[in-house]
């Protein structure tokens, strides 16, 4: 006879699992009960099949407050507190003294950049190495959630919201403004003024070359979009799924350090973990808001005369984190799996147009050979020693990579959520090949579009604003009415699939695992969100941005560092049990 473990109380060691219950299953990735589910008992699904089960005395939300007086919460005590009064300390700090944070934000930015950028690239270089030994390890085998389980989302939803939660609001932004940025620098080759190089070339550029210099640019390009970004969401939501759904273990960062911490990951170790990642979380996503919103009323502007002001990038803010909030509030299936969908249709509707009408032989041909390009400039950019271009090396590279780092648990523990029943080979390849194929594609498109428009003659990109060079790149095009209003509709709606997707993650976070904590939670995290952002743009605008997106990167590189190692023994221990 199968039976069900106690809530929080895991199977033992040798317990061969059961075949999960479909309904029980699609009520635990959208935060919804059964009819049947008692609303205090954990609704992770149990595993399928023989794994190693970690026994432990700790009852996921043994340390939570809970209370159904005025509105409903069940917060973990001391993650929830400790986070929200930090974010809530921060943010009027922000708003009352714009002035004075302003410059701090931009010097904390190039401190951290320039200091720490070498720690940055050897964990880039890590989390690569790892991610493709695993895809070619028998460890690659190993099914999340248990040998018997079966997928929950189809392939193509399951891409959708891996990419529209990955990347989908900075393709928007630098797609153009990067690749031309490192076109042009190139081009220029290396300015040394007073012995150091003043240049953003990145490596020693092309002088007067302009194929070399077209393939470096979106050769670094490509290095900061491709398998670095996404080996490092790969790591949080390996980690995080291969200990929810076959170690039994709560869906937070702590469980990812059982193998290191053991039972102390229940006490101040774990809730440590917890509050960086909601706090890396939460400024990595703001960061990621001001920028669409700033793209945002760019594109209103350009299109329909606005004015971009703060008010007004306020306002687009306020409006969008409503419409997140009403999405985070029906849940994964209903809300973000379906505006994911929406999103990626509408990406792949305006990429295949600017394919058709722009220079279409020249980005056909130019995915092949950029991805040459990358393939033979990937180690030299991934070099942390012995560089002169530091304002490459630190003003884009490091910067990514700490935002990148700052999205992690976000994205990680949202692609730990929707990936389920999937092997862990299976699992990489699709979250590290395939999104990075498409971020080239992207690329190329819609930066080598813009390079081909600049060497024939038309100023127009180069001259305009980062915010608004995707829109004079498509004034160039037919239909650019059309085209300019679907990229704003795109940027709002990554915007809003990034917050709504983020609120559910802080939430879990901030329960202490729970997946199915009460609304309002979720709601207080979504609009904190906006409010974060808003308060980066008022205080110091996108250096302030950049510098807090940098800033809690920096020691949560340290605990992604810690997860590889549990990785990997996590892995070894599920390979002995089913063998």
């Amino acid at each position: 006879m199968t039976q069900t473990p106690p809530p929080g109380k895991p199977f033992r060691k040798d317990h061969k699992g059961r075949p999960g219950d479909p309904r029980h299953e699609r009520n635990a990735l959208t935060g919804q009960h059964a009819p049947e589910t008692d609303a205090d008992v954990e609704a992770l699904p149990v595993p399928e099949g023989p794994t190693e089960i970690i026994s432990t005395d700790y009852e996921i939300g043994q340390d939570n407050i809970e209370g159904r007086r005025l509105v409903a919460f069940d917060i973990h005590n001391p993650v929830f507190m400790i986070s929200a009064v930090a974010v809530v300390v921060f943010t009027v700090a922000t708003l009352l003294f714009p002035a004075t944070l302003g410059p701090f934000f931009a010097g904390l930015r190039d401190v951290v950049t320039s200091r720490f950028d070498w720690f940055f690239l050897i964990a880039g270089n890590v989390f690569v190495l790892l991610s493709l030994g695993l895809i070619f390890s028998p460890l690659g085998s190993v099914r999340l959630g248990g040998p018997e389980a079966t997928p929950d989302f189809s392939l193509t939803g399951w891409f959708s919201m891996l990419f529209a939660a990955g990347m989908g609001i900075g393709l928007m932004f630098y797609g153009v403004s990067e690749p031309l940025g490192h076109f042009t620098a190139s081009l220029g080759g290396p300015v040394v003024e007073n012995g150091v190089r003043t240049d953003w070339a990145p490596l020693d550029g092309a002088v007067g070359d302009e194929l070399a210099a077209r393939r470096l640019a979106m050769a670094a390009t490509i290095f900061h979009w491709g398998l670095h970004p996404w080996a490092i969401y790969a790591v949080v939501a390996l980690a995080l799924a291969l200990f929810a759904y076959n170690k039994g273990l709560p869906l937070t960062l702590r469980s990812v350090f059982y193998p290191i911490f053991g039972e102390r990951i229940w006490g101040w170790p774990g809730h440590v973990i917890d509050v960086m990642a909601v706090l890396a979380t939460l400024f990595g996503l703001a960061t990621s808001l001001g920028i669409g919103a700033e793209q945002a009323t760019a594109g209103f502007g350009f299109l329909f005369g606005w004015t971009a002001t703060d008010t007004s990038k306020t306002v687009l803010i306020i409006l969008i984190t409503a419409v997140a909030t009403g999405s985070v509030v029906m849940g994964v299936e209903k809300g973000v799996k379906r505006l994911s969908e929406i999103n990626m249709v509408m990406a792949i509707i305006l990429l295949l147009f600017v394919i058709l009408v722009g220079p279409t032989w020249q980005i056909i041909t130019g995915f092949f050979g950029n991805l040459g390009a990358y393939a033979t400039n990937i180690l030299p950019l991934s070099n942390p020693f012995g560089r002169d271009d530091d304002n490459f090396r630190q003003g884009w590279t490091a910067f990514y990579w700490a935002w990148w780092i700052s999205w992690s648990p976000f994205v990680g523990m949202f692609i730990a959520r929707v990936s389920r029943g999937r092997t862990v080979r299976q699992f990489l390849i699709a979250v590290l090949i395939v999104p990075s194929l498409i971020s080239v594609l992207w690329m190329t498109t819609f930066g080598g579009t813009a390079i081909s428009l600049t060497l024939a003659g038309f100023s127009g990109v180069t001259d305009a604003a980062l915010e608004l060079q995707l829109f004079q790149m498509l004034s160039q095009l037919p239909l650019t009415a059309i085209t300019s209003f679907v990229g704003i509709v795109l940027v709002i709606v990554f915007f809003v699939t990034s917050s709504d997707s983020g609120s559910l993650v802080i939430d879990t976070i901030a329960a202490g695992g729970k997946i199915n904590a009460p609304v309002p939670q979720r709601i207080f995290w979504c609009s904190f969100e906006g409010l974060v952002a808003i308060a980066l743009l008022l205080g110091g605008g996108l250096a302030a941005l950049q510098a807090m997106a940098v800033s809690t990167g920096l020691p949560f590189t340290i605990v992604l560092l810690g997860a590889c190692f549990a990785i990997v023994k996590g892995l070894i221990a599920e390979k002995r049990e089913l063998t």
